[in-house]
C-alpha cells in the first residue's frame, strides 16, 4: 500500500530556493533562473503521461540497466530514510524499496522509508497511478528548498533530474544539509561520452531521433528537443564532480555508463 503526501510547508509553488536575477540554461538558451523553474514545470506537465514509455524508446531500454547500477551503488538498507529527489514516477524508489526489503528479509531490521519527491505534481500523480511499494511515500517539493529538517535522511538520490534544476549548487547544498553524518549521495545523470566516435553517434541519435520520437509518440517535439539540449549543456563528469565536492561532499567517485553517455556520481556526507 502506498501513501501520498502532496502537501508540506514548501510546496511546488514555492520558489524560495530559486535565486532572483540569476540566469540558468534552458536547453541552448539562457533564461532567468526563476523563469526556468516554470518552463521546466511546463515541459514535465507535457511529458508526464508518456514519460516511462519515452524513456524506453529514447534509450532503447538501456536506462533500466543504468538505474539498476545506480540502485546497487546506493545500496538501500533496512531502517533507512532514503530521499529520491526528482523521483518522477518512482522508478528508482521502487528499486530502493525492493532492495531494502530483500535485505530486511535476510537479516531483519526496521522498515525503510523511501520518499519520492518531485517538483511536478503531474509526475507524482502518474507515479501514484502506476503504483508503488509499501516503503514509498509520495511528495511534491523543490530540490532547492527541501521540505525536510537538517540531517534527517540516510541517503539522497537524484536521477536524470539535476540538470533541470535552476541552480545546481543550491540543490547540492540542500542535499548535503538533509543528509545525516555518514549519509550517501548518489546522482545518475546523462553525461559526456568519453570518445569522439561515441559523441558523434550519440549526437546523431539525440538530435535527430529523440525529438522525432517525441513528436510521433507524445505529439510534443519541443519538450524532447529541450531535454536533448539540456543534456548537452550539463557539465562533464569532472566538472560536476568538483561541484559536488564544493557542496561539502567527500570521497566523490564517478562511474561512467555506456561509454559516458550516463554517469553515476557518488559521495559521502562526512
Amino acid at each position: 500500500m502506498t501513501s501520498s503526501d502532496t502537501a508540506s510547508d514548501k510546496s511546488a509553488d514555492t520558489l524560495s530556493g530559486t535565486p532572483s536575477g540569476k540566469t540558468s540554461s534552458f536547453g541552448f538558451r539562457d533564461v532567468d533562473a526563476r523563469e526556468k523553474v516554470q518552463m521546466v514545470r511546463g515541459v514535465f506537465n507535457s511529458v508526464a503521461s508518456n514519460y516511462d514509455l519515452m524513456n524506453d524508446l529514447m534509450s532503447v531500454g538501456v536506462h533500466r540497466v543504468w538505474k539498476d547500477a545506480a540502485a546497487a551503488k546506493l545500496n538501500a538498507r533496512p531502517g533507512e530514510v532514503i530521499l529520491d529527489v526528482a523521483g518522477g514516477t518512482g522508478d528508482m524508489s521502487r528499486r530502493y524499496s525492493k532492495m531494502a526489503r530483500a535485505a530486511q528479509e535476510r537479516r531483519g531490521g526496521e522498515d525503510a522509508k523511501v520518499i519520492v519527491l518531485d517538483y511536478n505534481a503531474e509526475m507524482i500523480l502518474a507515479g501514484v497511478h502506476k503504483g508503488g511499494e509499501p516503503e514509498m511515500v509520495w511528495s511534491v517539493g523543490d530540490a532547492m528548498s527541501l521540505p525536510l529538517p537538517d540531517a534527517s535522511v540516510d541517503a539522497y538520490s537524484i536521477s536524470f533530474g539535476i540538470r533541470n534544476v535552476a541552480d545546481i549548487p543550491v540543490a547540492l547544498k540542500e542535499a548535503r544539509r538533509v543528509l545525516k553524518p555518514g549519509g550517501r549521495f548518489m546522482c545518475l545523470e546523462f553525461s559526456r561520452p568519453t570518445t569522439a566516435v561515441m559523441r558523434k553517434a550519440y549526437d546523431a541519435w539525440s538530435f535527430n531521433a529523440i525529438p522525432a520520437i517525441g513528436q510521433l509518440v507524445a505529439k510534443d517535439r519541443d519538450s524532447y528537443q529541450y531535454l536533448v539540449e539540456s543534456i548537452r549543456r550539463f557539465p562533464d563528469q569532472q566538472t560536476f564532480k568538483t561541484m559536488i565536492e564544493d557542496a561539502g561532499f567527500s570521497r566523490v567517485s564517478v562511474t561512467n555508463l555506456t561509454g559516458g553517455v550516463a554517469a553515476i556520481h557518488h559521495g559521502w556526507a562526512i
